[in-house]
């Protein structure tokens, strides 16, 4: 039998780190040790499991059965200590609680700020602790324990997790006022393919929404022109504003730069429009108190909406951007 007693939590965060990373040297920069003490450290984890744990060839590494065995448990075990250490520090802090969030661009510029403001108006004992990423790296924080909620694009594969729906909203497009498809009246739809036509600003090229983006010109035969890349969708509007491009976005998120910018706002049509956030989450049954509740709120907010089942690949009209 396997003695417990010779795992050490630093070599299972270094093993997870190399896993997700793909290479043990990437794992090793990512965790910040040498190459050299990294191969030792998974030397000896090989050794006191008794089975090869990786698989190494030219393109870096992959995890053999046991190895996959045990990246699972390893993610287990560094969530529960994390949590168990937050709930410590909390504590002592005076609080009753920690709420652990990651959330995309399209949440914070649309629902999220009112309904993290409704919430610690109810738990006002509960610390947030939220987190602004990509809807990738919010699976990711997921899977790995460093969150235990995030809110993601609906064409982000979450095999294995947990999801509800957090929010409904629109695609529109934005678009400085002297624009030649800004004329005309604002209730008629401009096609997708005269919009993505002209030069776009968007966020980052892995951001749920820019693949959307991009998979709807692919689906009219455009290859989208993205002429400027920034990090919110302040910054987006901003750059419509100047001149730079047009940009697709959220309903919600446009709604607070129309006016103060000048910007004129168009619905779309050859696309689908509707843009569905979701929570995710690991299990229901395994939240804590504090993300508990926040699930319990969203759900009284989205009534008739399925939530808290496994997660499947989104149906093809969901699939743009995957």
């Amino acid at each position: 039998m396997i003695n417990l007693n010779r795992f050490d939590l630093v070599t299972l965060r270094l093993f997870v780190a190399v896993l997700d990373a793909g290479s043990l040297t990437a794992g090793a920069e990512r965790f910040g040790i040498s190459l050299a003490a990294a191969s030792k450290r998974i030397a000896e984890l090989e050794q006191h499991c008794g089975l090869a744990l990786l698989q190494r060839g030219a393109r870096g590494v992959t995890a053999t059965a046991a190895g996959i065995a045990l990246h699972r448990h390893a993610i287990e075990v560094i969530a529960r200590l994390e949590q168990m250490a937050l709930a410590l520090d909390d504590l002592h802090g005076g609080a009753t609680g920690q709420l652990r969030l990651w959330a995309n661009p399209s949440a914070f510029g649309g629902f999220l700020p009112q309904l993290l403001a409704d919430y610690a108006q109810a738990h006002p004992q509960v610390r947030i602790d939220l987190e602004d990423a990509l809807s990738e790296d919010g699976v990711r924080a997921v899977r790995d324990g460093a969150a235990e909620l995030a809110v993601i694009g609906d064409n982000v594969p979450t095999e294995g997790l947990e999801t509800a729906v957090c929010h409904v909203d629109q695609l529109v497009l934005l678009l400085p006022a002297g624009h030649a498809l800004a004329a005309g009246s604002a209730d008629v739809p401009v096609p997708i393919e005269q919009a993505l036509g002209h030069d776009l600003i968007s966020l980052a090229r892995r951001a749920s929404l820019t693949r959307q983006v991009m998979a709807a010109g692919e689906a009219v035969g455009l290859n989208p022109r993205i002429r400027v890349q920034v990090r919110s969708f302040d910054a987006m509007c901003r750059m419509v504003a100047c001149g730079l491009g047009l940009a697709v976005l959220p309903q919600a998120a446009a709604a607070f730069h129309v006016d103060s910018l000048g910007l004129v706002q168009r619905p779309l049509s050859g696309l689908l429009t509707e843009r569905r956030l979701l929570l995710v989450m690991r299990r229901r049954e395994a939240l804590s108190p504090p993300a508990a509740a926040l699930l319990a709120m969203v759900e009284a907010a989205m009534p008739g909406t399925a939530a808290g089942l496994p997660s499947a690949d989104p149906p093809a009209e969901r699939a743009q951007g995957r």
